[in-house]
């Protein structure tokens, strides 16, 4: 008995006829015919156990050959396909009707016509042959009706029986119903055989996802013992790959075949495999990796061009504490191909070889690709601040520096610039940075201690004293600055004292305690570096480990503190304390036209502060008739900002167009605008429009997971089901219970249409 290889492209199913008794001959399920490691897989009883059933032996419904004549042979698909001129399934249809009927000779022309012929079951072959199976099945029933005498042959209803199988398989393995491709491949046994071995890796998979894994190692087994095309097994290796645990997969590496020239087939596959193995030990030190594994996987590193490989070696170094060795992987993956990746491992390896420098320059360029790289370019920040004694820093780099620091909102930094200005003798800078530190992080008394000095030193003893007060009884070095050999002078503040816990006495200085930044965990596909959060904690602390005095460096170190702070992007000026503007400088109500440019924006900033969008509005208006550029554009950017507070994205926009924005305000302004349309549009019941702000959005930054869910719901109004339901199921894998609610929402509405 013969088969049929029946291929599935999309909906349009491609026919071949039965094949000869060769080595995938049909019966897969009898040890007879050598196919007994497979007929392990099925030769269990068709139980259902669990909800699901076991594939048993059944045939394919076509009957065994008996003594039939030639006369009996239906050469109707043979003569159709010698006049298509598909030779290989006239060689094939050849082959089966040879085996069914050993009797039968193949007719010497089997392009002529046959005696008698019949167009209407020509016509149904043609069908047939095109995959348009319920076409076919309905042209069958129109000739009976037509001609109740007539009955199809039995050959052509086998076809389609298995063909419209193949179909359901397929379906019911790309919805992941699991239980149903095993029943369908139990009841069709013809379909499993190398000529449709992508039947059998759809099998093979069922069984693996329905916890039966011996059973899927073994029909990926039958494959390779019984399968000879190259392509098709080493994608069978492929597929097994996710599915099988390491020591079946080595099972299956067993039965690799030597090529003439004498590599093996599956040493894709051997290189794969040692990458993964690598990239998880890159995040889990406990892991431990074959030394042939490393070697093969430097091997590829270093003759692939490719950046991939240097890059996961990188990271199995670095979490290995082996610096030096890791940032020659992570030079050679960047020098190969710039990226977020390559460039944060090699700051991260610079950082912990205390080349501060270095490493802030490397991550700059990607400091806003993600959470991580942006934890990584502050922790270089903080510890080029930090160092001991202090190093002069380029103005450029500080005009780079201060902004990220203030969109940041990082108090670590933040307090790191404050002792880069004290020690310039910048106190009343100093006292800025750590006031804006605290605002961040009220109670972290490494600020605080930084700003009493400052304080001190300018001489403001009412806010000295008012320091002291907040920390009595929780900072003893705050509470007893000034007293007898315990207030220290500005020109003398030991690393150990500006970080550490607070001094008890001049002689019992405190121990020093290193800072270290939390970086955010982030989910990262196979092959490339896990979260930078258990790799990088000990490499960013923020001091150094030795306790040293500090003398500043007078003036061979820039004053461009001072300045820098016009740098900041004007929507972050909010979170400048308020003691950085003029007393009661917008607590009544002021004409804004009454105010100089200068005056207005300054009086915008603190009514935004406030919650007073419109009026800032307002003082932003006449700010914008500034003879500054700058001026003109902080203050078309604050106008936009205090439109979109108040919800009037139509005028936040026509605002940001009133002056040149820098690169980043332009991005940061376009990213609000667009969230603002699309809701509003969601709102207004115009879901075409908010998708399609949401789509412009997602240009240009990634989108939120409020944002996801409004994307979701819109779907659904716009009947959109499927697209709804994907949305949901993302929102819901990162845990957020609105996505659940939304499975929900589209599961009742579905019920609905039904």
């Amino acid at each position: 008995m013969k088969k049929i290889t029946i291929v599935l492209i999309p909906t349009i199913v491609a026919i071949a006829a039965f094949t000869a008794i060769q080595q995938n001959y049909l019966p897969l399920f009898s040890a007879a015919n050598g196919s007994a490691r497979f007929s392990a897989i099925t030769n269990r009883a068709a139980e259902k156990t669990n909800g699901s059933y076991d594939i048993a032996q059944t045939g394919t419904g076509v009957a065994p050959p008996g003594d039939n004549t030639a006369s009996q042979v239906d050469e109707t698909a043979l003569r159709y396909f010698a006049r298509q001129g598909d030779q290989r399934r006239l060689e094939a249809e050849i082959a089966r009707l040879r085996a069914l009927y050993p009797n039968w000779t193949p007719p010497a022309d089997p392009t002529a016509t046959a005696p008698v012929a019949d167009v209407a079951l020509d016509e149904i072959w043609k069908l047939y042959s095109a995959g348009k199976l319920s076409e076919a099945r309905r042209a069958i029933q129109e000739k009976q009706n037509n001609d109740p005498q007539w009955k199809p042959p039995a050959d052509l209803l086998a076809r389609l029986d298995l063909a419209e199988a193949r179909e359901r398989l397929v379906n019911a393995s790309e919805l992941k119903q699991y239980d149903a491709v095993v029943r369908l491949g139990s009841s069709n046994t013809a379909l499993l055989t190398c000529d449709d071995v992508d039947s059998l890796w759809r099998v093979a998979e069922a069984f693996a996802q329905t916890n039966r894994a011996a059973r899927a190692k073994d029909a990926y087994a039958y494959i390779l013992d019984n399968c000879t095309k190259s392509e098709e097994r080493l994608a069978t290796v492929q597929k097994a790959l996710p599915q099988l645990s390491q020591a079946d997969l080595d099972e299956l590496l067993k039965r690799e075949k030597q090529r003439p020239d004498g590599t093996g087939e599956f040493d894709s596959i051997r290189d794969d495999l040692a990458r993964k193995a690598i990239a998880a030990a890159g995040e889990d030190t406990q892991i431990l990796v074959p030394q042939a594994d490393l070697v093969r996987v430097e091997k590829l590193a270093r003759d692939i061009v490719e950046p991939s490989d240097p890059l996961i070696l990188g990271w199995y170094y670095f979490t290995r504490g082996d610096a030096q060795t890791a940032e020659k992987w992570f030079k050679l993956s960047h020098d190969r191909a710039k990226s977020a990746s390559s460039s944060q491992g090699l700051a991260l390896t610079m950082i912990a070889q205390s080349r501060f420098a270095e490493a802030e320059r490397v991550i700059y360029e990607w400091r806003d690709n993600s959470d991580n790289a942006h934890a990584v370019y502050m922790a270089a920040v903080a510890n080029l601040l930090a160092q001991d004694p202090p190093v002069q820093i380029a103005p450029v780099v500080l005009q780079r520096i201060v902004p990220e620091v203030m969109l940041a909102k990082d108090a670590n930094a933040a307090q790191q610039l404050g002792w880069y200005a004290y020690l310039l003798n910048q106190f009343e800078t100093a006292s800025g940075w750590f006031s804006t530190a605290l605002h961040w992080r009220p109670d972290d008394e490494p600020s605080s201690y930084g700003l009493v000095l400052a304080r001190q030193q300018m001489g403001d003893v009412a806010e000295v004293a008012a320091i002291q007060k907040r920390w009595r009884g929780r900072s003893e070095r705050i509470a007893r600055l000034g007293e007898p050999n315990v207030g220290r002078s500005h020109q003398l503040v030991p690393m150990a004292e500006r970080f550490g816990e607070p001094i008890k006495s001049e002689t019992q200085p405190a121990e020093l305690q290193t800072t270290t930044a939390a970086l955010p965990s982030t989910h990262r596909v196979p092959l490339t570096p896990p979260s930078v959060a258990d790799r990088v904690a000990a490499t960013i602390a923020r001091t150094p480990a030795s306790v040293a005095s500090v003398t500043p460096g007078g003036s061979t170190f820039p004053r461009a503190l001072e300045v820098d702070r016009r740098q900041v992007p004007a929507a972050v000026h909010a979170d400048v304390p308020a003691r950085r503007r003029p007393p009661g400088s917008c607590a009544t109500t002021v004409d804004p036209q009454t105010l100089t440019p200068e005056s207005a924006l300054v009086r915008g900033w603190c009514l935004m502060d406030l919650e007073r969008p419109l009026e800032a509005a307002a003082a932003f208006e006449r700010a914008a008739l500034s003879n500054s550029e700058s001026s003109r554009s902080d203050a078309a950017y604050g106008q936009s900002l205090a439109y979109l507070r108040v919800g009037l994205s139509d005028k936040a926009a026509v605002a940001a167009s009133k002056a040149r924005q820098q690169q980043s305000r332009q991005i940061e302004l376009q990213i609000a605008l667009l969230s603002a349309k699309a809701t509003e549009a969601f709102n207004a019941g115009r879901m075409p429009e908010a998708v399609l702000a949401l789509d412009q959005r997602a240009r240009i930054a990634p989108e939120r997971t409020d944002l996801m869910v409004l994307r979701g719901y819109a779907y659904m109004r716009m009947q959109r089901l499927s697209d709804a339901m994907r949305i949901f199921e993302a929102v819901a894998a990162t845990g957020d219970k609105e996505g659940l609610k939304g499975i929900s929402a589209v599961n009742s509405a579905r019920r609905r249409d039904y």
